[in-house]
């Protein structure tokens, strides 16, 4: 299935997307577009980001609306999209005991990267992410910032055209989590990672050229941010 949108167009549009739970309406009528760069995507918990990521991702079913991620409909080419996707989630459910470079090393091979280049990758992401001299080291031994970074690691090793990340900060200390963000700029700046940081840290902003407020499953704001 080939892309409806050039490089250079949007890489998100939602267009009146509804996501219920039950009698719960998680996201209510939501409409955003999303272009390249680093997306803010700020709000409470509760406030509908990660139903967004999950939709966006093609795990999830919207109840109503338009969706295009990728040039693709993720609820209809989930398979398309996630190709092309990075993920972090925000819960640490990495295997305790595997080390780190084979841990993103099979994650980029389910990517369909070949296992020689996957190697090379993997090792490649974790210097990026400031883990080269921790690559052998089991995840289960390393610091909550350590894990968050082989997450990332994970979510570029494949070269991915998008990278969703969830609470990337959460459960860090300000000084770590601070470090996470710059990080993410990094990426942005050097390496042209277009991401978007799904967050109730505020501190997010700052990176962002763009910030997309959630309130109770609907745009409280959305604007570029003038930082």
């Amino acid at each position: 299935m080939e892309p409806i949108e050039t490089q250079a167009a949007l890489v998100v549009r939602a267009q009146g997307v509804v996501k219920r739970y039950g009698a719960k309406v998680a996201l209510d009528g939501l409409d955003v577009e999303i272009g390249h760069g680093v997306t803010g995507l700020l709000g409470a918990n509760g406030a509908g980001k990660t139903t967004l990521i999950s939709l966006m991702l093609g795990l999830r079913r919207r109840d109503e609306g338009a969706m295009s991620v990728l040039g693709h409909d993720p609820q209809t080419a989930g398979i398309d999209v996630r190709e092309r996707i990075g993920y972090g989630p925000e819960h640490h459910n990495l295997p305790p005991e595997v080390q780190a470079q084979d841990l993103v090393r099979h994650l980029t091979e389910l990517h369909g990267i070949p296992p020689r280049a996957a190697i090379q990758r993997a090792s490649d992401a974790l210097w990026q992410v400031g883990l080269g001299e921790e690559r052998l080291r089991p995840v289960g031994t390393m610091s909550t910032g350590q894990r968050q970074r082989v997450k990332l690691a994970s979510a570029i090793a494949h070269d991915p055209a998008l990278v969703l990340l969830d609470e990337p900060t959460g459960d860090l200390d300000t000084a770590t989590g601070r470090e996470i963000l710059g990080l993410l700029q990094k990426l942005n700046k050097e390496e042209k990672v277009t991401l978007l940081v799904a967050t109730h840290d505020a501190a997010v902003a700052a990176i962002s050229s763009r910030v997309v407020k959630l309130r109770d499953g609907k745009i409280e704001s959305d604007a570029a941010n003038p930082a």
